[in-house]
């Protein structure tokens, strides 16, 4: 997602530079684009393997990868206020020229990328589990504040990590509902067995009475483990 949202913030700068945008005809074009160049930059959430366009006539690099300029903690802030707060464009905007951008970026900008990242969240949450086994699963919830028809209020955010066969962890499903019912947490769980969740041998969590229930419900032939930290 950081990768999606930084080449998305190049092209649109880029745009800028050249005064039209993909295959835009406009009077205020002064060159075209010419392919791209590969740059890797690095950051905290690894190689960011990104597409510098090149131009025709003239040079383009975009302010956002300047040298010395950090761009880690501002990009992700970017990505956490677009989803916390419900996408606030002027929010958005003053963070990205805040990352380094000169040019900032415009509110139907910040809506395509939210709706592009939406979708990529979306893919990562209803992936197969079905490519290795996972027999320890850990199971715990937070809660935070969200907008929920113009109103904001409390919604429980549910997070399954798994440990996989060779010792791997991984984040296996993100659920959002109004509480930790024994329902939710059996939608929840029933949601990563049909996505091909299988091996499980051990369950860790708190002792919260409808996720332990949910749990012996659904995971049938695992055991259950109070979390030693709970």
């Amino acid at each position: 997602m950081a990768e999606r949202l930084l080449q998305e913030l190049i092209e649109a700068e880029a745009s800028v530079k050249i005064g039209a945008e993909w295959g835009e005809h406009t009077d205020t074009r002064t060159t075209w684009r010419n392919g791209h160049r590969e740059k890797t930059v690095t950051t905290q959430a690894g190689d960011l393997e990104l597409a510098i366009p090149k131009l025709r006539s003239g040079s383009f690099f975009p302010s956002l990868l300047e040298r010395r300029r950090r761009i880690d903690q501002a990009l992700y802030a970017v990505v956490m206020e677009a989803y916390v707060h419900g996408v606030s464009t002027r929010s958005v905007d003053d963070l990205v020229k805040a990352l380094g951008s000169d040019t900032g970026i415009s509110k139907s900008e910040v809506s395509r990328i939210c709706a592009e990242l939406d979708e990529q969240l979306d893919a990562f949450r209803t992936r197969p589990l079905d490519h290795i086994r996972f027999p320890y699963l850990f199971l715990d919830a937070t809660y935070v504040k969200a907008r929920v028809d113009h109103r904001i209020v409390s919604q429980a955010v549910v997070i399954a990590t798994d440990v996989t066969q060779d010792g791997g962890r991984e984040v296996i499903g993100v659920m959002v509902g109004d509480s930790e019912t024994e329902v939710f947490w059996a939608q929840f769980l029933r949601h990563l067995r049909e996505r091909g969740l299988g091996g499980v041998r051990l369950v860790i969590s708190d002792s919260h009475s409808g996720r332990v229930k949910a749990i012996r419900k659904v995971m049938l032939g695992a055991a259950w483990q109070r979390c030693r930290v709970h």
